[in-house]
């Protein structure tokens, strides 16, 4: 047995650093499984509150459509009315003759239209059983795998015992239009009062923002980046109404050489509808076959409209948009389809109308923010 004091304390070393280092381990344990809680929390918190923000965004429509549709326009007339107050005009002044310009325009065109679309509609029933006999080759096949089907169905349901019907009370018509008249009407109203103020107050809420951070360079830099943003937007919104009116320009004309009655409702209509990709277009195309189908009775006169109106979208969508506009304020269209069917989902038609300009505001400014700007390269193309 050995007498050397040196040996003796080494087990006992070797036995507190073994214990140390499951101590350590235990607290690595124990801090992954806290963060891994922590992060589980954060996610359901996450969740809740998206969900929370849908239903809201979903039944506050009304509320929030006007909202929306002002401060876009805010950003399209905001350099107008600018460029009306370097001419010297006063800056609510400036904003009362671009707002009334634009309510002046819409009101001629709403105008134009109104006789043409009241009549179309009020013909629609009649010229309906019309548009079937035209059709009637086409759907032939459909209607014998119907009937096929109607009779697998009758022999299905035999021996079984029919249910007493159930009387389904249904809103009229008459008062469902008046209804959702009045809805659009104190929507318009409200957007446009809002409008108005955003247009004459300028950068009052920008300044009122600004005023609350804490140093110097933060404030220089929230006010760049609003600036880069409400111009890219507005270069944007501009450039897309400008082509848009065009396109209606060039349907119009065009239907208006092939004889097509009521060439400017059609213009009009692909104007606006151009504002929804890919959906528009199949939506005029549809209705201009069934509209030139009564105009015309020669083959070649019923398919010209709508292949024209099919040519001139085609080729705005596909060589002048992406000319005039460039890479770099393009739209992922895997992004543009599931935005559209979104806000399409969330507020209809109005929600399929805006999600295009909503999705392209997000992009530019998910660009000029830089913790954002992976969310913007995901939805440009």
């Amino acid at each position: 047995m050995s007498n050397d004091p040196s040996a003796t304390p080494t087990p006992v070393r070797e036995g507190s650093e073994a214990t140390a280092r499951d101590s350590g381990a235990d607290l690595r344990k124990l801090q992954r499984a806290l963060r891994s809680s922590l992060s589980l929390q954060s996610l359901s918190l996450l969740g809740i509150f998206l969900l929370g923000f849908l239903y809201t965004l979903h039944f506050a429509r009304g509320f929030f459509l006007p909202i929306i549709v002002a401060l876009l326009l805010n950003f399209l007339l905001s350099p107008l009315v600018r460029s009306l107050e370097r001419q010297g005009l006063p800056r609510s002044l400036a904003s009362a003759v671009t707002l009334s310009a634009l309510l002046g325009c819409l009101i001629g065109v709403l105008f134009a239209i109104a006789e043409p679309a009241r009549n179309l509609i009020a013909e629609a029933p009649s010229n309906v059983p019309r548009i079937e006999r035209e059709l009637r080759r086409f759907r032939e096949p459909v209607e014998q795998m119907e009937r096929a089907a109607e009779q697998v169905g009758e022999l299905t349901r035999i021996g079984e015992s029919t249910p007493d019907p159930v009387e389904v009370r249904q809103e009229s018509a008459v008062s469902a239009f008046l209804s959702g008249s009045q809805r659009f009407i104190a929507g318009a109203a409200t957007m446009t009062i809002l409008l108005f103020f955003l247009l004459a107050a300028d950068d009052l809420l920008l300044r009122k923002l600004v005023r609350m951070l804490p140093n110097l360079s933060d404030r220089k830099r929230v006010v760049a980046i609003t600036r880069h943003i409400e111009r890219d937007i507005s270069v944007h919104l501009l450039t897309v109404s400008a082509i848009n009116c065009g396109l209606g320009l060039a349907v119009g004309g065009a239907l208006y050489l092939l004889g097509m009655p009521n060439p400017i409702l059609w213009g009009v209509m692909a104007a606006v509808l151009n504002f929804v990709p890919y959906l528009g277009a199949l939506v005029g195309v549809t209705i201009l076959t069934g509209v030139s189908l009564l105009a015309f009775d020669q083959p070649l006169q019923e398919l010209a409209p709508p292949a024209v109106y099919l040519f001139l979208t085609v080729i705005e969508g596909g060589v002048i948009t992406p000319m005039i506009l460039g890479k770099r304020l393009s739209l992922n269209p895997v992004a543009v389809f599931l935005g559209l069917f979104f806000w399409g989902w969330l507020w209809g038609i109005a929600g399929a109308l805006l999600a295009v300009p909503i999705l392209m505001s997000l992009k530019i400014a998910f660009d000029r923010i830089e913790t954002l700007a992976p969310l913007g390269e995901l939805l440009g193309s």
